[in-house]
């Protein structure tokens, strides 16, 4: 029974209470400078036992994969199965130092090595980096290497990057960063790339197009081998944004189809820890000819050892030693399970659900673009009038279901995108769809239980906006 109201969590300060016992020092006292002393830190004095319950209590409040369904459009918040945490706690990859060289680092260096070989066969492409720490991290590294490529034959004066509209929102500013304008390509009525939008595009200054495929509608791109013949023929690269691409492993592989670079999102396609802040992992694959690019060093064999190597040309390091070599194990044990049939069966899934949800909702939730998706779909949540897309995912709360990604993607008004991945039962994906369904319903006759949502938890409806303007960053007793 918790006998401490909820707004007292943080003011349970007790003067003279202790939470530790230090042991008696085995050498002199010394006496802090004044300098370092602060007689106005207010530390709260608390026991022990206190202590433990504040932050018990507080861990209990977490949401969580594991703990509650995630149905995060473009995240693919999908269960990180328990077998990649015990073959990432293996002694042999846990206790390996970066610094203790490659020939005591044998095994850890052919895992990296198999690894890139895996994901290379899987997106049909011919090299692999390890090391970037997210996909936007991934992103500018290809941008840097279409840079580089460029420059290299003669080329460096092409500066604007294409981006459709309904790309990831990352994709500008990784071009930003990369030292390259952008112009933006508008969808078709059917929400793919408008080929006549690009052809007029295309002139002398364009170095390259970003495309996300499937793209944030949830819509493949079935003209993308067209789209990158039209952007290869003027000049320019393609970059492929793999962050979906949990809906295509085992089907189709970009490479295939003239992409040039594209990142890999290991913590949503390959099932490692997803959130947080990382450690995460948006390893990048490419063709022959941007190869030797590649951020590196990279793992290679020769003969019948391992080491790392430094691509040719390369655009550097981009992040220490191996990249974060605990998820990569992760992503390996991931793939060694579902094999060649498992993944395809993972897309399959996914793709299944999707459309599963899309048809249980569609009668009652409007979709600008109502027809067969991939992973993902996009409704609206204007349901009657006064009621807005925020109303909805705060209402979702109250049925003790995470909110679904808003407002995103822009083209889409009132958007709600939905992705339930493989991972999730066809009882799970009921139960969401009833309360949708549900909250439908109170939009049309019992408007104000959204507007008041959430109401069952600790804290009601923020005023996100004033937050994001004036964040208060550490407690003020």
């Amino acid at each position: 029974m918790n006998l401490i109201p909820e707004s007292l969590l943080f003011e349970l300060s007790n003067p003279g209470s202790v939470g530790c016992s230090l042991p008696k020092s085995d050498v002199p006292e010394a006496i802090l400078p004044a300098a370092l002393a602060r007689k106005d830190l207010a530390l709260p004095e608390l026991d022990e036992l206190t202590v433990v319950r504040h932050f018990t209590r507080l861990s209990q409040k977490n949401y969580s994969i594991d703990s509650h369904f995630y149905p995060l459009g473009s995240c693919t918040m999908k269960y990180n199965p328990r077998a990649n945490e015990t073959a990432a706690a293996f002694p042999g990859w846990r206790n390996a130092h970066p610094l203790s060289g490659d020939a005591n680092n044998q095994g850890c260096l052919e895992l990296l090595c198999k690894l890139q070989e895996s994901l290379a066969e899987i997106g049909g492409f011919d090299a692999v980096s390890l090391q970037p720490a997210a996909g936007a991290h991934g992103e500018l590294s290809g941008v840097l290497m279409i840079r580089d490529y460029l420059q290299s034959i003669g080329q460096g004066k092409r500066s604007v990057m294409l981006i459709p509209d309904s790309a990831h929102g990352t994709n500008p500013a990784s071009c930003a960063m990369a030292g390259f304008t952008t112009k933006t390509i508008v969808s078709g009525l059917d929400g793919n790339i408008d080929l006549g939008v690009l052809k007029s595009a295309l002139d002398d200054s364009v170095a390259g197009i970003m495309i996300t495929n499937p793209n944030t509608l949830g819509l493949f791109e079935r003209r993308i081998a067209d789209i990158a013949k039209l952007v290869h023929e003027a000049g320019g690269l393609v970059y492929g944004d793999g962050a979906n691409m949990n809906a295509l492993t085992g089907v189709f592989k970009p490479g295939v189809s003239g992409i040039d670079v594209m990142h890999f999102n290991l913590h949503k396609t390959f099932s490692t820890p997803h959130g947080g802040g990382g450690p995460g992992a948006g390893m990048i694959a490419s063709s022959s000819k941007l190869a030797p690019f590649l951020p590196g060093p990279i793992a290679a064999k020769t003969g019948r050892k391992y080491a790392l190597v430094m691509p040719e040309k390369s655009i550097g390091p981009i992040k220490a030693f191996y990249g974060n070599f605990g998820i990569l194990v992760r992503a390996y044990t991931y793939v060694l399970m579902q094999g060649r049939d498992g993944l395809k069966r993972v897309a399959e899934n996914s793709v299944l659900n999707a459309n599963y949800l899309r048809s249980k909702l569609e009668k009652v939730y409007k979709l600008k673009y109502p027809k067969t998706c991939m992973h993902e779909f996009v409704a609206m949540g204007d349901l009657a009038p006064g009621i807005h897309t925020l109303d909805v995912a705060k209402r979702l709360i109250d049925y003790g279901f995470h909110p679904p990604t808003i407002y995103f993607p822009l083209i889409v008004p009132e958007a709600l995108m939905i992705e339930p991945t493989e991972t999730e039962s066809k009882r799970t994906l009921d139960a969401f769809a009833d309360a949708m369904l549900a909250i439908a319903e109170e939009a049309r006759t019992a408007p104000q239980l959204l507007h008041d949502a959430p109401s069952t938890t600790p804290v009601g409806r923020l005023d996100e906006v004033a937050a994001a303007r004036n964040p208060v960053l550490c407690y003020r007793g």
